[in-house]
């Protein structure tokens, strides 16, 4: 018996149609300010009058009451199964930055986080050391280079990404994923000390015991990235990519390293953006558009300001993307969908369980009679309440690109 990718794959017919994926990154919300949320707070007069040309729906991205990560809620609306698929965090933040990366490497995603000493125990007081500047957090890896190049015969590789993040590539004999992450993911805690959850796993623990001591004697005079925290400890996993699975040329317009490094785990090519602004990733997609079938698009900064509890800003992000929309349908995509990866409550100031507003465009679609792009209105609409692994079987029919199913 087919699974599910494969049953899809066996439907797939190719052709000259445009697909466009908008992921504005954690959307959704929870009632905040006024009863309301960033969305339904923001101006939005585009995505609105687009929803009423829409199907909308609610997903969620794994299964009611499951908070995601972002990387198995990007699996979903890609058309995979992340339930079938495990991807760490440390294999895409890696992959984005283009690391290198070989079977039995272990990746990882770090951040440079503020510690202080309190009553003899070491205390997290901002698991992001203020979202240092990246060029801040260039000199610091380059400090951290030069100090840590090996712990036990294992090779150290550290790359930069943005602001307080950074990738860690450890290459050597031995090295089995199976360590949690040791950020306690909320401060005033300890961080977490490395333990194998397995007996396989025990020599990459000890390895990052030594390396975590080492980092905080190199980083120890630094007034805010004076620590750093390990998420993500993952190996490279095996995953078809969108080309061999629905017959799509993808590209990837993406500003930061995680999103480049799942894009690229499923085949994507990653296209050069000249700049961070929402201005630069549509230029980027008209320069490109007579290349690909299939562009994934994905705005950052609307989860970032979640995360921080700043409602007033994502309600700005989601305002700005708003008014670049006509610039995105003027390129006249046959099926256009603009979703979230998983919701990103100001309120919660962390990613939730909450399902994402789903706008899907083509002229095949058979709108749902609602002018609002929102969590409630989307919960009025006729694709209704799914999950995200659906959407992409949903986007390739629009486009013309599966085949009728039995006799």
């Amino acid at each position: 018996m087919l699974d599910r990718e494969e049953f899809i794959k066996s439907l797939v017919v190719e052709n000259d149609t445009k697909i466009v994926l908008v992921v504005l990154d954690g959307l959704g919300g929870a009632p905040f300010k006024d009863g309301k949320t960033e969305l339904e707070y923001a101006k939005t007069p585009n995505l609105d009058a687009l929803a009423a040309k829409s199907e909308v729906g609610l997903v969620h991205p794994i299964m009611p009451g499951i908070t995601p990560g972002s990387g198995p809620s990007h699996l979903a609306l890609f058309g995979y199964d992340p339930l079938k698929y495990e991807i760490g965090r440390g294999v895409l933040e890696n992959l984005g930055l283009g690391v290198d990366l070989r079977p039995g490497d272990i990746a990882i995603r770090g951040n440079f986080c503020t510690v202080k000493e309190e009553d003899g125990r070491l205390i997290v007081v901002d698991r992001r050391a203020g979202r240092i500047p990246t060029e801040e957090n260039k000199r610091l890896i380059t400090k951290l280079q030069s100090a840590i190049k090996e712990i036990d015969g294992v090779e150290v590789t550290f790359t930069s990404g943005m602001e307080h993040r950074f990738a860690l590539r450890l290459r050597g004999e031995g090295l089995k994923a199976g360590v949690p992450d040791t950020d306690p993911q909320k401060v005033g805690e300890e961080p977490i000390e490395p333990k194998a959850l397995a007996p396989e796993s025990q020599r990459l623990a000890d390895v990052l015991k030594k390396l975590i001591n080492r980092a905080r004697e190199v980083l120890k005079e630094e007034p805010k990235a004076n620590f750093i925290l390990l998420r993500g400890i993952s190996e490279l996993p095996s995953i078809p990519s969108m080309r061999e699975l629905f017959g799509l040329r993808a590209a990837a317009i993406a500003t930061y390293p995680m999103y480049k490094g799942l894009a690229k785990l499923v085949g994507m090519e990653l296209l050069e953006v000249e700049g961070s602004t929402i201005a630069h990733e549509i230029e980027c997609l008209k320069r490109s558009w007579g290349e690909y079938d299939f562009f994934y698009l994905h705005v950052k900064k609307t989860d970032s300001h979640g995360e921080d509890g700043n409602f007033e800003a994502k309600v700005k992000v989601i305002e700005e993307f708003d008014a670049f929309l006509p610039k995105i349908l003027d390129l006249k995509p046959d099926v256009l969908a603009v979703t979230g990866d998983h919701s990103t409550p100001s309120v919660l100031k962390n990613h939730s369980w909450h399902p994402n507003p789903f706008l899907l465009y083509s002229k095949y679609a058979i709108p749902s009679g609602i002018s609002e792009f929102s969590e409630k209105a989307c919960a009025r609409g006729n694709l209704r309440l799914y999950y995200a692994k659906e959407a992409m079987p949903l986007i390739l029919a629009n486009a013309l690109r599966l085949k009728k199913f039995g006799a």
